[in-house]
């Protein structure tokens, strides 16, 4: 077992790797950038480095500077977390050649896996449906053709994705053939700009599809378990907002197939430790999209639904061990999990960040409350990273229950000093087509499109009365 594990991230999921750590008598090790210097993960663990200042790039995604905090700190493996540099091959790889353990899969399953169009294509060879598209990237000589070959072989509309994308970047939705050419080009520079890797292909629009997910985990030694779905429809331009398990549109035997098809994927890409099976779901039928090759920001969803603690899992087969339950205790679903993604963002400015002082808190408790947090009165939340504040998941016997108690949850939440998209949740938790489960992808634009509707109705009546 290791002795000491650096954190390459921050925020939530920093505090959660630490807490782990802690449980198995792990020492941890908390890097930070300048601007993060009083966030809690770095007062919870038993050592902390500050790696550079607060830009990103020369922090959080400078290897040779945390590479270096490893060695000084006398790590011997390092948890990426989620974004950032959690599904770098080359970061997976560095970690190797220093000889630390990097906790996530090996540089060649990020490769093959986390790369969309080699997803893909070891997909259809593991007979994994996915959704039509281009066999292939996109390249120079592709583009002569691309308007002919969309038009006869997929049909428009189609979506353009970044191969190595993640986070709703480098996706562009093209609905007219004339339109083609110049939203690759765009997708190509906005790909190269997030990721450094301007590689795109090209798929099939599915309308109104959901957004359902498979969690798997694997220990490199032939054994893969597939946990139940979770249900990630209710998203923003691509960013996930509210996710739950189990889905109320899978059924048993889809769930079945989905964990099935999940599992085959994993072997076919020779896939160690926690990641993520992504699928559209659409008529009962599920199309593979990617692979997310790390933990998820949701993973609690599958933690509170199962009671099996994933971040321990993914340690412990770094660590060399098999994974600690079987299929059969992987599939038990003994609960309904919703998780809110509380952000720093005022939703009646389109989202827009809100980044500032934190002058009170008051969380949620309760039975069947988890709340999972960096935040504190006092804190400061810094400009330039994710919004995300705090992860609301609420826990009850069924969904209707889990409703009741997130609603009476997030009436709890009060974060004073910045906007935040509590009250947003109220709305989404409140709204028939939430309630009834019966949603797709575009629930949140078409409920804002509601709200504007019913605001401009009720300016036109009341003008109407002071007449």
């Amino acid at each position: 077992m290791f002795k000491k594990i650096l954190i390459a991230n921050r925020s939530e999921i920093a505090v959660r790797v630490i807490r782990a750590c802690r449980e198995l008598g792990i020492k941890s090790v908390a890097v930070y950038s300048e601007a993060d210097r009083e966030s809690l993960h770095v007062r919870l663990a038993d050592q902390a480095v500050c790696i550079g200042p607060a830009p990103s790039k020369l922090s959080y995604l400078d290897v040779p500077s945390i590479l270096a905090a490893a060695r000084v700190t006398g790590a011997d493996a390092i948890h990426p977390g989620y974004g950032f540099l959690s599904e770098n091959a080359d970061f997976s790889a560095a970690c190797q050649a220093a000889g630390v353990t990097f906790i996530g899969p090996g540089p060649e399953a990020i490769k093959k896996l986390g790369h969309k169009a080699t997803g893909k294509a070891i997909a259809r060879e593991a007979k994994v449906p996915v959704v039509p598209g281009t066999a292939g990237l996109v390249d120079e000589k592709f583009l002569e053709t691309a308007e002919s070959f969309v038009s006869k072989e997929i049909g428009f509309p189609v979506m353009v994705k970044a191969a190595a994308g993640g986070g709703g970047k480098g996706l562009r939705l093209v609905k007219e053939p004339r339109d083609l050419i110049s939203q690759l080009k765009l997708c190509q520079h906005e790909a190269q700009a997030a990721f450094n890797d301007g590689s795109v292909f090209i798929e099939k629009f599915i309308e109104r599809p959901r957004h359902v997910e498979i969690q798997i985990v694997a220990d490199g030694r032939g054994n893969v378990v597939a946990f139940p779905e979770r249900d990630c429809t209710v998203q923003r331009r691509h960013q996930k907002l509210v996710e739950e398990s189990p889905s109320p549109a899978v059924t048993p035997e889809i769930r079945a197939q989905m964990q099935e098809a999940a599992v085959r994927l994993a072997l076919a890409g020779g896939y160690k430790n926690a990641g993520t099976c992504e699928f559209l779901f659409s008529d009962n039928k599920f199309y593979f999209i990617e692979v997310n090759s790390r933990l998820q920001v949701e993973h609690p969803v599958t933690e509170s639904v199962t009671g099996l603690d994933l971040v321990v899992a993914q340690i412990l087969i770094a660590a060399g061990e098999k994974i600690p339950f079987d299929q059969a205790r992987a599939s038990e679903i003994r609960a309904h999990a919703i998780e809110h993604r509380v952000n720093a963002e005022d939703p009646e400015r389109n989202f827009a960040p809100c980044p500032g002082k934190i002058t009170s808190l008051i969380t949620p408790g309760g039975a069947g409350v988890r709340l999972d947090t960096h935040i504190y009165a006092g804190y400061t939340v810094p400009s330039y990273y994710d919004s995300l504040l705090a992860k609301m998941i609420s826990i009850a016997p069924d969904r209707p229950s889990a409703i009741a108690r997130s609603l009476r949850a997030l009436g709890e939440f009060e974060i004073g000093g910045i906007k935040t998209t509590i009250d947003f949740h109220k709305k989404v938790l409140s709204h028939p087509a939430f309630k009834g489960g019966v949603f797709d992808t575009s629930f949140v634009e078409k409920m804002q499109a509601e709200e504007n509707l019913n605001g401009t109705a009720t300016v036109k009546d009341r003008v109407a009365a002071a007449r």
